[in-house]
């Protein structure tokens, strides 16, 4: 099963959050039914980035590196 790091992008705050997931998709409408304490009431949230990891270490690895990310560094991971 993989194991996906994604981005979303509040254009109304405009803020960025960096998550871990098995589901993003499902994920990203819990993040827009206030679900989620953080982003709750921040939104509406677009997906704007997921990477998929074959294992949770990985994956975990990952969210916690772009986590450190400046915005600069988080606009480029975006752009590809």
């Amino acid at each position: 099963m993989p194991h996906f790091v994604y981005i979303i992008y509040s254009q109304t705050f405009d803020i960025y959050y960096k998550g871990y997931s098995l589901n993003p998709e499902n994920r990203i409408i819990e993040h827009n039914t206030n679900q989620s304490s953080y982003t709750e009431n921040k939104g509406p949230w677009e997906l704007v980035y997921v990477k998929g990891y074959q294992t949770k270490r990985e994956a975990l690895i990952e969210e916690r590196r772009i986590k450190k990310l400046n915005r600069n560094s988080i606009e480029k991971l975006i752009a590809g």
